[in-house]
């Protein structure tokens, strides 16, 4: 009996870790872009008595079935465990010294493995220092302050993936220093600045020495104050917000003689190139309504690149624009309606290879724990152009659970 009322208690223990020394870890959720993702829970987790050492442990899967219909393909199905992750934070000696770090299991995480590639278990491993309320300072590898939708955790997305343009043209996570200014208010004016210096490359790179760097900076401004429970995190507005709240961000990077068609992702080039990137983000929110709009490019010189042995051998940088549009509403029974419209570009130089796109997306989901615990149901159509005047029309629908702590 002993043994079991002591199990018991410990277990309540772990459970209300977060109130343990409460005014030594209140302000302990950073307002980071760089943390994994965006949870309403707070995970399992143990704070030492002294409040010198906090370990929080969580995780989050999303598990989805999918039917295909591409032009010219069989039709078929897809099953899988689409993400599964793990991830620890907390901090060691004070709050203000704080680590997070973020694995990733599912094959669509890790990617095929192949001899002599790293495996891509690591998503996140990063230190961070918080001297005040204002300065974050972070070394480690984490998310670049990027695109809004890439900052966004894939758990707190509206639809079952992110747009096409951030599939093409997102910088995503890379090694290096960041640093973050935040002047945040609920109800008047705010801003916050953001910066990094990253190795270029992305994440779990160690094939070649770096010669070049990536250089990133961000602005966002909220002219009627910051959104409920940091709202920039998520989509939708499942808060309903009493006032309207708008975010306004524009961010550049320059990725100096980037190996990768895509800077930090993609394959490799067979000579370096500098890239530039350019993300302008607008979101509004206000009484259950949510609207989304973004505006991303990349360019560079000389965006095909020849391997020197073998001429008909090449690969590009992928170069162009596009635009994400995404308006949704939360009925006050927690079921949302959802409408995604984007368009992409491609560069002159490089339309003979890849084609202009357009893709729809409509999409219904059912919240049961806010963003930890949804059922999301999804019908995309896309539209593929080539430069030869083919035009192929492709569409997938999908139903899919995500569920945390």
């Amino acid at each position: 009996m002993k043994k079991l009322i002591t199990i018991i208690l410990f277990f309540f223990y772990l459970c209300s870790f977060s109130q343990i020394k409460k005014d030594s870890t209140k302000n302990n959720d950073l307002k980071l872009a760089a943390l994994p993702y965006y949870s309403y829970g707070k995970g399992l987790g143990v704070t030492t008595p002294d409040s010198l050492f906090q370990f929080n442990i969580r995780f989050r899967m999303q598990n989805r079935v999918s039917y295909i219909d591409e032009e010219n393909e069989d039709n078929r199905y897809e099953a899988q465990i689409r993400r599964l992750r793990l991830r620890f934070d907390g901090y060691v000696g004070s709050p203000k010294f704080l680590y997070a770090i973020q694995l990733s299991f599912a094959p669509g995480d890790v990617g095929v493995i192949e001899d002599g590639e790293n495996i891509n278990i690591i998503r996140d491993a990063a230190f961070f220092y918080r001297p005040n309320k204002n300065w974050n300072l972070i070394f480690g590898q984490t998310k670049l302050p990027g695109n809004r939708q890439r900052v966004n955790s894939s758990g707190a997305l509206q639809l079952t993936d992110r747009t096409i343009n951030n599939a093409r043209f997102t910088i995503d996570r890379d090694f290096g220093f960041q640093a973050y200014y935040l002047h945040e208010y609920k109800d008047k004016f705010s801003y916050n600045f953001k910066t990094a210096i990253s190795t270029g490359e992305g994440r779990n790179w160690t094939k070649t020495s770096d010669d070049g760097v990536a250089l990133t900076g961000k602005v966002e401004l909220f002219p009627f104050g910051t959104f409920k429970r940091d709202g920039i995190y998520f989509e939708g507005d499942i808060l309903r917000e009493e006032k309207p709240k708008l975010m306004l961000s524009g961010a550049f990077q320059q990725n100096n003689r980037a190996v990768r068609t895509q800077g930090q992702l993609g394959n490799e080039l067979f000579a370096p190139r500098t890239l530039r990137s350019l993300f302008f983000d607008a979101l509004l929110k206000y009484n259950g309504w949510s609207l989304m709009s973004a505006y991303m490019k990349r360019d560079a010189k000389d965006l095909v690149t020849y391997d020197p042995d073998d001429i008909t051998n090449f690969n590009y940088v992928f170069a162009g624009d596009g635009m994400d549009y995404q308006l949704s509403y939360v009925f006050p029974s927690n079921y949302e309606i959802i409408g995604r419209f984007s368009t992409q570009n491609v560069d002159e130089e490089i339309k003979a290879y890849t084609p202009d796109s357009k893709q729809y997306s409509l999409g219904l989901t059912r919240y049961l724990w806010e963003h930890t615990f949804k059922l999301q149901a999804e019908m995309t159509y896309n539209e593929l152009k080539y430069q030869v005047g083919e035009t192929k029309n492709n569409w997938y629908a999908r139903f899919q659970i995500e569920i945390g702590i």
